[in-house]
């Protein structure tokens, strides 16, 4: 069984990937390995060393410190915070949601963010 920790990591670097819109094949070829094994690294199948695990902070655009961000409260308990799953980033549908509502021009970004605050309000 995979440790959490490598499951964390893991799923962390399939948010960000995801979040940025790449594919495990370019992420491969970026850090200048094969595909299957970033697959191995996003479900936990396999460590992720340190030197590789730079080479991927690199690749994707985030500090390395961003792989461990979450990591006391989803080993501890699983929970999330505020009422937010924990797991929600592994949720492609709410990365894409992310990654769509990015792509409005913020001036109806902001709006947009202000009726789903009312909206939720309501609920």
């Amino acid at each position: 069984m995979a440790h959490p920790v490598d499951v964390h990591v893991g799923k962390r670097v399939r948010h960000r990937r995801w979040l940025i819109g790449m594919t495990q094949q370019q992420l491969a070829e970026k850090v200048g390995i094969k595909f299957q094994q970033i697959q191995k690294y996003e479900t936990g199948a396999n460590r992720v060393s340190a030197s590789r695990l730079w080479d991927i902070s690199d690749a994707l655009d985030v500090p390395v410190s961003f792989f461990f961000e979450g990591l006391e409260d989803e080993v501890q308990n699983g929970a999330g915070i505020n009422g937010v799953p924990a797991d929600l980033l592994g949720d492609k549908e709410a990365l894409d949601l992310v990654r769509s509502y990015y792509a409005i021009p913020e001036n109806q970004r902001k709006r947009l963010f202000e009726l789903a605050r009312v909206l939720s309000d309501v609920a």
